[in-house]
């Protein structure tokens, strides 16, 4: 039976999100260059997002290049970013056709200008769709956008468009790229690794984290399925005690 059968609907996070690890030691093990396993770790994107579409999940977040990501090899980077470029370019006719609405958080202006018009292209094509949310972390970081959003928070403050005693988390979570979007209710990481790695430190307080040893190119829909049952397992206290919730 696959894991798939064994998904409760009526439970479904309302919110995935994926830190895909291990493009880079996938490549090594098949004594390839790096690049190599990026450009399979699309295939595993493909698959993943068709899965989530299957199940009729909301959103799905996937953590695609890091603000620390550019501190790489110069050719690693040039690759990555045409790669993307040709990705978005290949998929996005598809993903709006399969009602798939692309969204991007991240320092988008550091991107080359050849990704930004791509990206722009395809949330213009998709932003009406309403089946699955992907979105796309791309120049991201959540160190980054914490300090953004307080900078914007303190420059509202002083222009007095914003009392300070009216600061809390709703407001805070206003000022994030996230702030139309609902916060993870489960953190997947692949490759064995158990680090959050800068990935939306604010929005995953209360995620339920689920680790794969499997290294991104070898992730499948299945993998998906199975974390999500797992989470369906789980009792979210949030808190409280187990007689509390069952009370």
């Amino acid at each position: 039976m696959s894991f798939k059968d064994l998904i409760d609907r009526t439970k479904l996070p309302q919110h995935v999100a994926i830190i895909m690890d291990g493009n880079g030691r996938w490549a090594k093990e098949h004594n390839k260059p790096r690049v190599y396993g990026h450009k399979h770790g699309v295939i595993s994107v493909r698959n993943i997002v068709e899965g989530a579409g299957e199940i009729g999940l909301k959103h799905l977040t996937l953590y695609a290049f890091s603000t620390e990501n550019w501190n790489r090899p110069k050719f690693e980077v040039t690759a990555l970013m045409q790669l993307l470029v040709n990705t978005i370019s290949k998929e996005v006719d598809t993903l709006h056709k399969n009602g798939v609405k692309l969204t991007t958080i991240g320092d988008l202006n550091s991107l080359p200008n050849n990704c930004n018009k791509e990206l722009e292209r395809a949330t213009e094509l998709t932003k009406n769709n309403t089946g699955l949310n992907l979105i796309l972390a791309l120049s991201y970081s959540s160190k980054w956008e914490i300090l953004k959003a307080v900078k914007s928070i303190a420059k509202d403050a002083v222009d007095n468009n914003l009392n300070i005693d009216e600061i809390d988390e709703a407001v805070f979570d206003s000022y994030l790229e996230t702030k139309t979007i609902p916060d993870p209710e489960l953190l997947i990481r692949t490759s064995g690794e158990h680090r959050i790695s800068n990935f939306l430190l604010w929005q995953i307080a209360y995620a339920e984290f689920f680790f794969s040893n499997k290294l991104w190119p070898d992730y499948r829909k299945e993998d998906l399925f199975e974390a999500i049952v797992n989470f369906q397992k789980r009792e979210r206290r949030f808190g409280l005690t187990s007689d509390q919730l069952s009370n």
